[in-house]
């Protein structure tokens, strides 16, 4: 076997792995970053590619987020992960969801995070196609952004190999992490072996490659989402993120304002309830347009039940609803996929110390890719302060 010696090995080159390993090369650790497949394949590149705090709860996790943006824009400045500030505009379709509005953004204004009130005429001029029938009015979040979710984390790895001194190896499913000799021993599934002073696993959703009977026990579920891609827009520009009335009623920074318990559950489509939808668009750099999205669960230990097909009624569902909301060039929709994470019920996040030296990092929701690169900024930190 072959054996060599790092400061830090993480497992999983998704975002969240990558971006401890961002955070660890850059100061100045010897850095392994492995991969079981032969690139990040799931819920890194299947989601929509949006950066935004606005729709977290105020403290840790919204603070991490505000972090992670100005870290992307940081990366961008010397690199081209895709990242583009364009901003988040929420869109109110009824009276108390623009109340939410207006008192998100005073909540925005005490903690200091831009945000501006949009009248009705102003959405409408703004983005084109935008239902007057729908629209009461918005939020804009001028300094969120989105970036192309199956470019940015390639982008960010060889930025990283180029500029960082990061090893990437794909292909390298881990079999074990053991503790002995004062280092972490991970061996991988072809024979590999590599010693560090400390391991990092971000492991997605797989939770049987690696200490089964510990994500077995936990109270960790996988979510399964459903989303679609419309073929290219000639001539029709969507700047930056747009999000209907049912994500007002979802997100959690919301349900902070005075006015969420107001919320009259009976005016959301019982179709939309039971699949968990809200409705979200964001164009891709080649004009196509991304629209989702919905959410069934599982635990962890039966994620297997979710399948691998997309439910043809789901993805009516949610075109219904953004129909309601756009009157778009066309419908043409070309693709149409699942993604998949990891949450936990009670909890915010999955960390856990698996041995000495040893940490799990996994269970973020769906909020990796607004705040993994604060939050591994902080873990970091932490781990080899």
């Amino acid at each position: 076997m072959n054996s060599k010696h790092y400061d830090c090995i993480i497992t999983g080159a998704g975002v969240l792995g990558s971006f401890h390993a961002y955070h660890a090369a850059r100061k100045g650790l010897k850095v392994l970053l492995l991969e079981k497949d032969s690139q990040p394949t799931d819920a890194t590149v299947r989601n929509f590619g949006m950066a935004i705090p606005s729709g977290l709860n105020q403290g840790k996790w919204s603070d991490y987020g505000v972090r992670s943006l100005e870290i992307y824009k940081d990366i961008q400045s010397e690199f081209d992960l895709s990242v583009r500030k364009n901003g988040s505009m929420y869109i109110a379709s009824d009276a108390t969801e623009l109340t939410l509005l207006e008192e998100l953004s005073a909540i925005n204004k005490k903690m200091g995070y831009p945000s501006v009130i949009t009248g009705k005429e102003s959405c409408l001029e703004k983005y084109p196609g935008l239902r007057a029938s729908y629209c009461m009015g918005g939020l804009f979040f001028p300094e969120e952004i989105t970036v192309e979710p199956d470019r940015m984390i390639h982008r960010l790895i060889a930025f990283m190999q180029e500029q960082l001194g990061l090893i990437y190896r794909p292909y390298s499913l881990v079999k074990s992490v053991v503790y002995r000799n004062d280092r972490c021993f991970v061996e991988t599934s072809d024979g590999r072996e590599f010693t560090a002073d400390k391991v990092l696993i971000c492991n997605g959703r797989d939770f049987t490659s690696l200490y089964p009977e510990l994500f077995a026990k936990s109270d960790i579920v996988v979510t399964k989402l459903q989303m679609m891609r419309t073929s290219p827009m000639t001539d029709f520009v969507l700047p930056g993120a747009v999000l209907g009335g049912l994500s007002i009623r979802r997100y959690e920074s919301f349900q902070e304002c005075p006015s969420y318990e107001k919320l009259n559950a009976a005016t959301i489509n019982e179709q939309c309830k039971k699949w968990g939808i809200h409705v979200l668009f964001k164009q891709a750099a080649d004009g196509s347009l991304i629209i989702g999205d919905s959410h069934e669960y599982e635990d962890a230990r039966n994620a297997d039940r979710l399948g691998f097909d997309v439910k043809q009624v789901i993805n009516d569902i949610i075109l219904q609803e953004a129909q309601r909301i756009f009157d778009l060039p066309h419908w043409n929709i070309t693709t149409q996929w699942n993604g998949y994470y990891a949450q936990r019920k009670e909890h915010d996040i999955f960390m856990e110390t698996a041995d000495t030296n040893t940490w799990i990092i996994t269970a973020i929701g769906g909020k990796g890719m607004t705040v993994s690169a604060g939050l591994a900024e902080a873990n970091i930190h932490k781990i080899f302060a």
